[in-house]
């Protein structure tokens, strides 16, 4: 396929994916303007994503602090008003650097990085919108706070390390039916007072924005099948 024919499909792919989160919210009750959704640009390179920019959207997730670095600051020179999610695990070492470049950080997991994303904030003067991740499957190889221990986390983000809190993130585990893990995160999310929903990816987020999504994380069914030869 031509580079031009990949651009016109992930045009015509985000089209869609916007029509179905919209039909989603409506079908829920729910306003689609309620509903944001990133599209989640990882591995693929800056004329990949132009296209996109292109047809309106500003919204866009990233898994890695390196890789976001190297293609976001010339993207955003030419699109000023574009906002850029982390979305992958943050290291300790690359908190300075992501919250110059973030706009959102949606993997607050651990007292380490609440403490380092604190003293950035101030250092930098910059207030990125922050999001904690529920580790709602109790999965050992995946990042986030375990639901017993949220409460608790979310208090100490607020309390200690003054973070404001402006949502709650979780990647269900792939062989189980989403809907309970989102039911969870709404739980938590409204015991706590956090407004926000990080929830549903391309096999799932009609079902999120059914839970109350506020973001949904949508990659390959805009972009299409992601290269991970790379490494």
């Amino acid at each position: 396929m031509s580079t031009a024919a990949s651009e016109t499909d992930a045009v015509g792919r985000l089209a869609a994916v916007r029509a179905a989160v919209a039909e989603a919210a409506r079908a829920a009750g729910r306003d689609p303007e309620a509903v944001s959704l990133i599209a989640v640009s990882k591995t693929f390179p800056a004329e990949a994503i132009r296209p996109v920019l292109a047809a309106g959207h500003r919204v866009f997730g990233e898994n890695k602090v390196q890789e976001a670095a190297g293609k976001w600051p010339g993207l955003r020179a030419d699109y000023p008003d574009l906002r850029l999610h982390l979305i992958g695990p943050l290291q300790s070492n690359k908190v300075k650097e992501a919250v110059a470049l973030f706009d959102a950080i949606q993997t607050v997991d651990r007292d380490k990085i609440a403490r380092r994303i604190a003293a950035e904030m101030a250092d930098q003067d910059r207030r990125p919108d922050l999001f904690v991740q529920i580790n709602t499957g109790e999965e050992p190889q995946k990042a986030g706070v375990l639901p017993a221990e949220a409460d608790g986390f979310i208090a100490r983000c607020r309390d200690a390390h003054g973070l404001e809190i402006a949502g709650l993130m979780c990647i269900p585990p792939a062989d189980e039916e989403p809907s309970p893990h989102f039911a969870l995160l709404a739980k938590i999310a409204a015991r706590n007072g956090v407004d926000a929903l990080s929830m549903g990816m391309s096999a799932d987020y009609e079902i999120a924005v059914q839970f109350g999504a506020t973001h949904v994380r949508v990659g390959s069914a805009i972009f299409g099948a992601r290269d991970y030869s790379g490494g």
